[in-house]
């Protein structure tokens, strides 16, 4: 089942030993938009200080507003420092992965590197250097902030159609499947989702996204309600709207 990004940004992270804090953001990839780190926020137990926790920690899914992962609060506390303010580069992601001995999900024909889930991990050697690899222009791929893109504006083929309310994520491989678009300020009272594949560009320097999808096409979608589950009925039908092939029909 799916689970709203703004639901997971309240839930407590659970290690073996006990609480360390509370999701306080999402850092996703603009690739394959997969969520690759939880931003924790570890409040009284290391004040001051917020770590990333990655989904191949993750041991289980999310549940009673907790994420359980399969660390100790020791091994946390002595992981690599990030500093949020600043972007996350490659480098420190060498430096993560090589301490937590995680296959480099950059690595790889998958979403998550050799495997398409992030729990069949594939053990790195221990002191083995992670190899960093960059995009076609020289420099890191870029992890985006779920909190950051919330408000976004979302455009159709042919004029605005609301902004960025939510993100639906999927908890068994992390992929974010959905936005939530609030379409308030061209149609009252509705809300729709718009998967990430139907993009056709994304203008982050001025906070807009471009969908490939008409007006008309999207104010005749089956609704979206947030008080629901989005089961895969809804799903097909969504698909079968937009006639648009089944992302589980094509695993990354």
């Amino acid at each position: 089942m799916l689970i709203g990004a703004s639901e997971l940004m309240s839930h407590t992270i659970l290690a073996t030993d006990g609480e360390i804090g509370s999701v306080h953001d999402l850092y996703f990839d603009d690739t394959y938009w997969t969520v690759r780190y939880l931003v924790v926020d570890t409040g009284t137990w290391l004040p001051g200080r917020q770590v990333l926790i990655s989904p191949r920690a993750v041991a289980g899914a999310p549940s009673d507003r907790r994420v359980p992962v399969a660390l100790t609060k020791e091994r946390i506390e002595a992981s690599p420092s990030v500093d949020t303010d600043k972007p996350v580069n490659r480098q420190y992601e060498a430096e993560y992965s090589s301490y937590y001995q995680y296959p480099p999900y950059w690595l790889g024909p998958h979403r998550w590197g050799a495997t398409l889930l992030p729990g069949e991990t594939i053990a790195a050697t221990p002191g083995t250097t992670v190899e960093l690899v960059t995009d076609e222009t020289g420099g890191d791929p870029h992890l985006r902030s779920v909190g950051d893109v919330m408000g976004y504006y979302i455009e159709s083929k042919d004029g605005d159609i609301g902004h960025v309310e939510d993100f639906l994520v999927d908890p068994r491989d992390w992929a974010i499947r959905y936005m939530a678009v609030g379409t308030r300020n061209w149609w009252p009272g509705k809300k729709v989702l718009v998967a990430p594949a139907w993009i056709s560009e994304v203008r982050w320097e001025t906070s807009r996204v471009r969908v490939d999808l008409t007006r008309e096409q999207i104010k005749a979608a089956p609704e979206f309600d947030p008080s629901r589950p989005v089961d895969r009925e809804y799903e097909s039908r969504l698909f079968a709207h937009y006639g648009r092939r089944h992302y589980w029909d094509d695993p990354v």
